[in-house]
């Protein structure tokens, strides 16, 4: 853009659109290649945050003209680059190049979804794929459901949900301050967030050891309820996860399912990575006891390669959640009491919510459920595989074994120094830039981290990242 051309027309250009359009498309093409080409090329080059804010302060006060594609590339190569093969970090997922196209028409349409005409292909979707997941999951045909902006906001609003529900029940004297919920120690943090949010403190947070597979111990429940009401906590939920974020365990739903059910307990599944196991019939019997659920969330953004936010929130009837979000607000609504499905405002935090649920309508209605039945099969039976190289090799450990994609391990040559050693082993490996991945602790001990995220990543890639492991854990 010439510094003198006028403003508003050039951001209205149509002509300007199609040649930054193109041009975008060529530099996302040549970068998707590199990914397929070589581990070689980097998944993260990185910057330290204040080089990386210097650069860009300097660059938003420049008074250089810059182009769009000029400012698309820089943006690229200053990032972390999630489609390489190499990348095996946070559950964030490399998308599908179909959802690179279908972000595009959301931005163009950006239609909001509070009321209908805002919204109107979006609810449709929306109810369309609420209710074959509700199946999928054995919820009875009164199950509904909406979606929203990621698993914390997800997870928010199904408790409170169970929260309402537990006052309705119990009537409303009971002591606000005593209302608890029961949660594996190895829960998602946004579970805590929500606590504090709803005016609850992390004490109300009654945290449930786990057993040698990273799991609720089913052994305890029992009594932490017993030693719970004791001391007069109201426990108004329940909260399985399937899986959890440190470890990918899988909880054991059908025995948490029972327990809900004998002592009246809400039991909310957080299935925000691991619900897509639903799709294969291999794996899907880690979700087994989701038909007990009075809540379930499920992330399309992990392990559907969708761009992020975009989470299910299900709820086994719609009298479960009516009340959380009723409100006034006729400038929106004229009718304010009804269940309107295509009116989603009704039923969310969100009112210019975004259209995100085309990703993974259009993933779907393009590939069908084989297609995912497929990813995830692969990524779960390549973890499987790499944590055989990890159990066979005399200098690693596993800290359990893994149920999902995500597998925690530890380099164990020096005992006397191996929380350090293995620090030393991450930061070498994120500065190398060829390999991205994480950490986690646990009792003490600290552990190297990967979600094998990329259906490209193959064992051979990931034969290299131990070979790392091994040369930096010799270098210290």
């Amino acid at each position: 853009m010439t510094p003198d051309k006028d403003l508003l027309e050039a951001a209205l250009s149509i002509q300007e659109f199609e040649s930054a359009g193109k041009e975008l498309l060529g530099i996302l093409k040549k970068d998707m290649q590199l990914s397929v080409d070589s581990l070689d090329n980097k998944t993260i080059d990185y910057i330290c945050p204040e080089d990386q804010l210097n650069y860009w302060q300097d660059d938003f006060y420049s008074q250089q003209p810059v182009t769009a594609s000029a400012l698309f590339k820089t943006i690229l190569d200053r990032s972390i680059k999630l489609s390489r093969r190499g990348y095996v970090g946070h559950q964030v997922a490399p998308v599908y190049p179909i959802s690179i196209l279908s972000s595009a028409l959301s931005a163009y349409l950006n239609n909001g979804m509070a009321v209908y005409e805002m919204g109107m292909a979006g609810n449709a979707m929306e109810k369309i794929i609420i209710a074959d997941l509700a199946k999928r999951f054995g919820l009875p045909d009164t199950a509904t459901g909406f979606v929203t902006s990621g698993g914390s906001l997800g997870n928010l609003t199904a408790l409170l949900a169970a929260r309402a529900h537990y006052l309705q029940r119990q009537q409303p004297s009971v002591n606000y301050q005593k209302l608890a919920i029961m949660v594996s120690e190895e829960a998602h943090y946004s579970i805590q967030r929500a606590m504090i949010i709803m005016g609850l403190s992390v004490d109300n947070i009654l945290k449930i050891p786990i057993n040698e597979k990273g799991q609720i111990s089913i052994e305890q429940l029992t009594g932490l309820l017993e030693k719970a009401q004791k001391n007069d906590w109201h426990i108004f939920a329940l909260i399985g996860c399937s899986c959890t974020t440190s470890s990918g365990s899988y909880e054991d739903l059908i025995t948490l399912g029972h327990f809900c059910r004998e002592q009246k307990i809400w039991l909310h599944v957080d299935a925000a990575h691991g619900g897509p196991a639903i799709y294969s019939n291999k794996y899907k019997a880690l979700l087994a006891g989701s038909e007990a659920a009075d809540s379930i969330i499920m992330d399309f953004h992990k392990m559907m390669h969708v761009p992020s936010l975009s989470t299910a929130v299900i709820f086994r009837t719609a009298a479960h959640h009516k009340a959380t979000f009723s409100q006034n607000a006729k400038y929106l609504w004229e009718d304010q009491t009804s269940d309107q499905w295509y009116n989603s405002g009704k039923q969310t935090f969100e009112c210019t919510k975004p259209m995100s649920i085309i990703h993974t309508y259009i993933a779907l209605r393009l590939y069908g459920d084989k297609f995912y039945a497929q990813h995830i099969e692969y990524l779960y039976d390549l973890t499987k595989n790499f944590a055989d190289l990890i159990d066979q090799h005399p200098l690693l450990e596993l800290l359990c074994t893994p149920q999902s994609n995500i597998v925690c391990f530890r380099y164990t040559g020096d005992l006397q120094r191996i929380n350090e050693i293995n620090k030393h082993i991450l930061s070498k490996i994120i500065h190398e830039g060829k390999f991205y991945l994480v950490s986690t602790s646990t009792g003490g001990n600290f552990y190297l981290r990967t979600t094998i995220m990329n259906p490209r990543t193959t064992i051979s890639d990931l034969e290299k990242l131990l070979n790392s492991v091994v040369k930096f854990a010799t270098s210290v």
